[in-house]
């Protein structure tokens, strides 16, 4: 029923592509992203959608292709690192276009909150020749995709959408319309020698390409005159404001109490850049702020526009240092900048009255002094995970190797919860890169002995299971080709913790519920020609110090399945307390575990909380015994 609603910017995304047509839907889940496809899946069957999640972003764009190939509408999902894993089918998409409609969803993260990188999508599709759109809000965001469709299939061409983690993450209502359920009348493949790029084909293709930028462009400006995406307020003074996404929130929000004051622009536009409009919005100004976080994608825009037409305008951003070049902005931040910048253009204009202004922050400034301090939690392992016994069990081994032949080890993880391994007391992730990157790093290392005084160090690589699927197979497969010395630890929790639990080709269940044909981890080890595969639940440590010993001592590549539950979705077996009178204080399991569930107050005996979900690791390192489960 069409009407408000209160939304997640994710989610009306996934509204505003299902009344746009949507008809398959594929991606990887990725922080701040998975929301969008979460909802899609939740209403597929309803309204007839085909729904996946795939093993990477890469496979996810290129289902996505072939369908739309087809004629179909498509929407693939990602957060920004992944669409570096997609950057490779997407440079050529670019070239060769689409029959139906492919809507790109990519997720920025500033700040940044849960990625490895700041990168900027806007100057992505600049780099692809991809047109971009970056919504302020929930509302901008089920609108603009509706629109990302429409483009797409009138252009032929993708069209990123792309979002940053307040507008994906942000609520509130947003008016949507009725959906109904998707008709399956897709036209179907149609053989063409436009489907196959060879470098003859592109040489033709690339002319035809530049022309389709120009007509974008124009398409933008016309298409979004007088539109709300692309907005221009005139102001009484020659100074002007520009902000895109959600930037353009926080500057209108700064400048309040003095809106008649500036010319403000918002771009909804990323790429092609609106160049007309931009150019009228910039006539007659002396000054431009632009606000905008990340790269500095719209200021390198305006500077273009102001060389090509020799306009005399001063343009203020993160070049000339009045905005921060790097995290996450809000309305305190770019009140400042604004401020900064205002006085740049005092110290240049003294006859301005608008540069004389300084803006004030919403709210009454906070001494720091005033503030409680509040307390450090540091990002950590869940009570009970099965990656912390896996970490304990390796870091044990490890030492005993060292003792007895005098081997160092070397510990390369990789993307997901067992991240969190590199905290202290654990400490064992010695490098993280991306996905499925501690596998090939640690095949790099292990053929580095002589480039380090001959000094001959053991090589473990971990990696979760989903990630295994993601971009850990091929990386086995280069290791047991190159004959890597190296042992794979594989963290099985039988789902994709860190970003949500979705199903991978692990679990035996497809994004829609149903089954599937379950992928078995250790069996593709040994297909890909592991010398040394085995399997073990993580409930016993002992067990788990034997196999990873046997795992380190073997000639090389070798691999263990380490199988458990995520607790975060399984429910707790039990509980453990201690013993007040078998407790020596040691603190062995507080000192070694790094175990959230378990603390201790000044000189203390430690105590277990109820977040205790009874893995028993710590009973299992105890010496005196004193850690025993509670009584029903």
């Amino acid at each position: 029923m069409t009407g408000k609603r209160i939304l997640m910017g994710n989610e009306a995304i996934a509204f505003g592509a299902m009344k746009a047509g949507l008809q398959i839907a594929s991606g990887y889940p990725g922080t701040p992203s998975s929301e969008v496809m979460e909802t899609i899946i939740s209403h597929a069957k309803k309204y007839g959608i085909y729904a996946e999640w795939a093993t990477n972003e890469k496979v996810a764009l290129e289902t996505a292709v072939g369908a739309a190939y087809s004629g179909a509408n498509t929407i693939v999902t990602m957060k920004q690192v992944g669409l570096n894993v997609a950057s490779d089918p997407l440079m050529s998409l670019s070239y060769i276009g689409i029959k139906g409609s492919l809507v790109i969803l990519v997720s920025d993260d500033p700040g940044p909150h849960s990625s490895q990188t700041e990168q900027d999508t806007r100057a992505f599709g600049h780099f692809s020749n991809i047109p971009v759109l970056d919504p302020s809000t929930p509302q901008e965001a089920y609108d603009m995709t509706k629109l990302a469709f429409k483009l797409s299939h009138e252009l032929e061409t993708p069209v990123i959408l792309r979002t940053t983690t307040r507008v994906s993450h942000g609520c509130e209502d947003v008016l949507i319309e009725d959906i109904d359920p998707v008709t399956r009348d897709i036209e179907g493949f149609v053989k063409d020698t436009r489907w196959t790029i060879f470098p003859k084909l592109t040489a033709q293709r690339h002319p035809l390409l530049e022309e389709l930028q120009v007509k974008m462009s124009d398409h933008f400006s016309e298409y979004f005159n007088d539109n709300t995406f692309n907005s221009i307020t005139k102001g009484s003074s020659r100074i002007g404001i520009a902000a895109s996404g959600v930037s353009a929130l926080y500057a209108k929000e700064a400048i309040k109490e003095h809106s008649d004051v500036f010319s403000f622009f918002k771009s909804g536009t990323a790429y092609p850049f609106p160049e007309k409009a931009a150019l009228k919005f910039m006539k007659g100004l002396n000054d431009l702020i632009v606000v905008e976080e990340l790269d500095p994608y719209m200021e390198e825009q305006f500077l273009q526009i102001a060389g090509k037409y020799h306009l005399n305008i001063n343009i203020h951003g993160k070049k000339n240092g009045s905005f921060p070049v790097s995290g996450e902005y809000d309305v305190d931040v770019v009140t400042d900048s604004i401020n900064r910048a205002l006085e740049n253009i005092g110290s240049e204009d003294a006859e301005s009255a608008a540069a004389s202004i300084r803006l004030s922050h919403s709210v009454a400034a906070v001494k720091p002094e005033d503030i409680p301090a509040l307390p450090i939690r540091a990002p950590t392992l869940c009570a009970g995970c099965m990656h912390r016994t896996v970490f304990y069990a390796f870091k044990k081994t490890a030492a005993k190797l060292k003792k007895q032949v005098g081997i160092d080890s070397v510990f390369s993880g990789d993307i997901g919860c067992y991240t969190l391994g590199n905290a202290l007391p654990l400490n064992m992730v010695d490098t993280c890169l991306c996905m499925g990157a501690g596998i090939s790093v640690a095949a790099g290392l292990s053929h580095t002995p002589e480039f380090m005084q001959g000094e001959k160090a053991k090589q473990v690589a971990f990696i979760g299971d989903s990630t295994f699927f993601h971009s850990g197979i091929a990386a086995v497969v280069s290791a047991v080709y190159n004959n890597a010395d190296i042992t794979i630890a594989v963290l099985d929790n039988r789902t994709t913790a860190m970003t949500g639990h979705q199903p991978h080709p692990g679990i035996g269940l497809t994004a829609m519920g149903s089954p599937a044909q379950m992928i078995d981890i250790a069996e593709v080890l040994k297909s890909c020609g592991v010398g040394m595969v085995k399997t073990i639940e993580t409930d016993d440590l002992d067990k788990c110090m034997d196999i990873a010993a046997e795992a380190m001592e073997f000639e090389g590549p070798s691999a263990v399945v380490f199988k458990g539950k995520c607790v975060a979705i399984c429910k707790a077996t039990g509980q453990y307390v201690v013993d007040e009178e078998k407790c020596t204080n040691c603190k062995l399991c507080i000192n070694q575990l790094g175990c959230p569930a378990i603390f201790s107050i000044s000189s203390g005996i430690p105590v277990i909380q109820d977040t205790c979900s009874g893995c028993g690791l710590c009973a299992q390192i105890c010496p005196s015994g004193a850690i025993v489960l509670k009584e029903a």
